[in-house]
């Protein structure tokens, strides 16, 4: 009883917050077109990252309720003609000075450049480019999507723990493959496993579900692998146009992993230790489906900065955004380890998952992969490789 009446007075003796004031958080997605399914199983989602958004302004609501702090999301969508500027002026308009934002990579950089934005921290959760995180990072700008290198480093440990050194590399030919690719050799180079041998996708299947889609992808698959001995493929292809259709087909009993088959990520639905159930199924209540690693990455957005709030006790902007970049700030991510943002970069540091379709495999970093600093700095571009300069 005393230890409580001791904590109700330090928290009373805290800075008062006073009458409720209510802290307002953008959201900005943009207009995409529906991904046709490749499995029967697959479930068209039509608002993912918003999701996740609204799920965090419900966290935060909770713990407002006792810091007098009321959180309000603003949901923008561009369409696909629309400039992003005009979404930002659109917020700055109603005074916010928070904005997570699901949008790729050039519509991002061209939100976070409008005159508006300057006076404004977005919260990327959707974008995972590296320059974003080196040579075009910008000072109003973190991250909680984890990088395309971070999810490559996380493969690159685990495969190398198994002795799986001897990689056989297939890659599409969409950018973002083309730049996975990369971020899978600089982590195969990093951590001394070897790329034997690299393809690209070219062949278009017809309908894979179809007799005929079977019969030509249990020809054209074979002859692709068909390459010199190799401990597993790995797979680049972030716009899944191939990547499911690897496994079992392929001309070595090899297993697929990257992109498809045994795949990193920040976020997995197989994912429920560490309270990670909970977080799951206050999800499924609200959304009606399973979380995507885009949906948690605008989740851990909105709770960083309600727990910035909260642990600040301030409503001001700048108190926030200086917290949120501060060594005290840690997020409950629901991964194992306390998350927080890097100084050099603002990518969020924080474990990657290891999945297969129905269950976790394994976490990033691996046992024995030390950091003088965090081991969670061993996923990514490190601070002297950084070339981010703000």
């Amino acid at each position: 009883m005393k230890l409580l009446l001791a904590f109700i007075a330090l928290f009373l003796a805290s800075p008062v917050l006073g009458q409720e004031k209510t802290i307002a958080i953008g959201v900005v997605t943009q207009t995409r077109d529906p991904v046709q399914p490749v499995s029967p199983l697959d479930q068209e989602i039509r608002d993912e990252g918003l999701a996740g958004a609204r799920l965090g302004i419900a966290d935060n609501a909770t713990t407002g309720r006792f810091t007098k702090q009321r959180f309000t999301l603003v949901e923008q969508t561009l369409a696909k003609d629309a400039k992003p500027a005009d979404a930002i002026r659109d917020l700055a308009k109603e005074g916010i000075r928070f904005v997570v934002t699901d949008l790729d990579a050039p519509l991002l950089t061209a939100a976070a450049s409008a005159p508006e934005a300057r006076e404004m921290l977005f919260l990327n959760a959707r974008a995972p480019d590296d320059a974003l995180r080196n040579e075009s990072c910008r000072a109003n700008m973190l991250h909680t999507i984890p990088s395309r290198a971070m999810l490559a480093d996380a493969l690159a440990q685990y495969l190398m723990t198994k002795h799986w050194r001897r990689w056989f590399l297939v890659t599409g030919s969409a950018p973002g493959d083309k730049l996975q690719a990369q971020a899978f050799r600089r982590a195969a180079m990093r951590f001394g496993a070897e790329i034997v041998g690299e393809k690209e996708w070219t062949f278009k299947p017809g309908h894979a579900r179809t007799d005929t889609g079977h019969v030509t992808l249990q020809s054209e698959i074979p002859a692709l692998t068909q390459v010199t001995d190799h401990d597993v493929l790995v797979v680049a292809d972030e716009t899944n146009e191939f990547g499911d259709y690897l496994s079992y087909r392929t001309a070595r009993p090899r297993p697929v992993a990257g992109t498809h088959g045994l795949v990193t990520t920040g976020w997995s639905e197989v994912s429920e230790q560490w309270g990670a159930t909970q977080l799951q199924a206050r999800f499924e209540t609200l959304s009606g489906r399973k979380m995507t690693a885009v949906d948690y990455a605008a989740w851990a957005a909105i709770r960083a900065v309600g727990e910035a709030a909260t642990r600040s006790r301030s409503n001001d902007p700048a108190a926030i955004m200086a917290y949120l970049r501060g060594s005290d700030f840690i997020l409950s991510g629901f991964k194992g380890q306390g998350q927080s943002f890097r100084v050099w970069d603002g990518q969020m540091r924080q474990p990657i998952l290891i999945a297969g379709p129905r269950l976790l495999v394994s976490v990033s970093p691996q046992a024995g992969y030390l950091h003088r600093g965090s081991e969670l700095d061993t996923l990514g571009f490190d601070q002297g490789e950084s070339r981010c300069r703000f």
